[in-house]
């Protein structure tokens, strides 16, 4: 169960964050759509209405929560760029997974991937050593959440995401 839950493992929070990290983590953003869009567009009309285990989520359903969960991290973002260490809004993803919007053709969360990942790439591409150390605050986690920390969590989630998929198409 655990393989099918967390297919590339659990996320694990760097010990330090290097220059070479943090542009292997934008890499991986920014070759995310394509990834996602080369996935999703390789299943069936049965496999994109498979769940990748049993509880879990329809890869039309994958490809909606990235393009939520990635919008609200490129505003969590912005938040920790522009304010000092600012409380942040948890939301209920399993709660948003049950809305209309969630069980709808996926393109237009593709297209939302899409660009919100180019703007958090051009975004993080101009950040210097300070800015990445910038923080927000979780208040269910009770955690402060640096600039760097996003980036490597948001990384890990477009792989992990990508994992699910992949069980589906087999």
């Amino acid at each position: 169960m655990e393989n099918l839950k967390y297919p590339i493992g659990r996320f694990t929070t760097p010990s330090s964050y290097s220059q070479n990290q943090r542009q292997e983590f934008i890499k991986i953003l920014r070759e995310a759509p394509e990834k996602f869009k080369e996935a999703i567009y390789s299943l069936t009309e049965e496999q994109l209405n498979t769940p990748y285990r049993e509880g879990g989520w329809t890869p039309k359903q994958v490809i909606h929560h990235v393009a939520d969960s990635h919008m609200n991290s490129f505003i969590r973002l912005k938040l920790a760029l522009t304010e000092e260490n600012p409380t942040i809004m948890p939301y209920d993803e399993n709660a948003w997974i049950t809305l209309s919007d969630s069980n709808f053709d996926f393109h237009s969360s593709l297209k939302i991937i899409e660009g919100i990942h180019e703007r958090y790439v051009t975004l993080l591409e101009s950040l210097n050593e300070e800015q990445f150390k910038r923080t927000c605050f979780h208040p269910e986690l009770k955690i402060n959440m640096s600039v760097d920390f996003l980036l490597a969590l948001y990384a890990w989630h477009s792989q992990h995401h990508l994992g699910h998929i992949f069980l589906v198409k087999g």
